[in-house]
């Protein structure tokens, strides 16, 4: 009895595994609705007065001190300057978010979908965006690439916390979103192309998490899949497709947005 409680209270530890995707689409807020609406129009403000296209945002959905090292962010997709319909027909200027959402009713399988800032930090555990903006001439390609339905033709429905970004046989949130930008550099859907360019200059984040929780964890839960990794589990992160656009000169500017530095320059302006 007692090993059977021991491997329980294993099993709900690799909960903290699955604390770095926070990649669903519904969920309660943690904070009054009009502090999520300023929040996501400063972030949406921000990245205009950057000139930002398109870029990458990244949200937080559990408190920092489960996810595990190195991961700063549980959520990434693309922003696009759009013009969005109102519900009264009005068009307004805005940012509409592409994302990969996890299904909430069948969690080792994901979906596109398209929302908004206000909907993308619904339920964040924390009012903190990361931003990655690229250069035009990448923001471009992206732009030519949504245009052309390619995240579509780049998604992987079957999805993992912990997707191998070298390989296709699943797929989360982050991958997809590096998938997307590389297809847009590369012009190719060709996904073993695309897999050979991501391992040949990409640079993923190491997994701190215990091997035996990762196994368990695979073992009790679908869409955590250890199988599509062979040694150390790596994965792609917000911080590590930031670094890649930085690494090969592809990054006009990069942030983490939060009230206080949102107020830090404000305050500085006014002085």
């Amino acid at each position: 009895m007692r090993k059977f409680l021991s491997i329980v209270l294993i099993a709900l530890s690799v909960k903290s595994i699955q604390a770095q995707a926070g990649s669903t689409q519904s969920g309660e807020p943690k904070f009054q609705p009009n502090e999520i609406a300023q929040f996501a129009k400063q972030v949406e403000r921000y990245s205009a007065a950057k000139r930002a296209h398109v870029f990458v945002i990244a949200r937080v959905g559990q408190p920092q001190k489960t996810l595990p090292k190195g991961v700063e962010f549980t959520h990434v997709a693309l922003a696009v300057y759009s013009q969005i319909t109102m519900e009264n027909g009005e068009q307004k200027p805005g940012y509409a978010i592409h994302n990969l959402y996890q299904l909430h009713d069948d969690p080792a399988k994901s979906s596109l979908v398209i929302d908004y800032p206000t909907d993308f930090f619904w339920a964040v555990d924390e009012l903190k965006a990361g931003i990655a903006i690229p250069t035009l001439a990448v923001q471009k390609q992206l732009l030519d690439a949504i245009n052309k339905d390619v995240p579509s033709k780049v998604h992987n429905p079957r999805y993992s916390l912990i997707a191998n970004p070298f390989n296709n046989k699943r797929q989360n949130c982050t991958e997809h979103t590096l998938n997307v930008i590389n297809a847009a550099i590369y012009n190719t859907t060709d996904m073993a192309q695309l897999k050979a360019n991501t391992k040949a200059y990409f640079d993923p984040q190491p997994l701190s998490i215990s091997p035996f929780k990762l196994l368990l964890g695979s073992v009790f839960r679908d869409e955590i899949y250890k199988k599509d990794h062979k040694g150390k589990v790596k994965i792609a992160t917000f911080t590590t497709i930031k670094d890649y656009l930085a690494k090969h000169n592809l990054l006009e500017h990069s942030a983490v947005i939060t009230p206080k530095m949102l107020s830090n320059i404000q305050n500085s302006k006014e002085i």
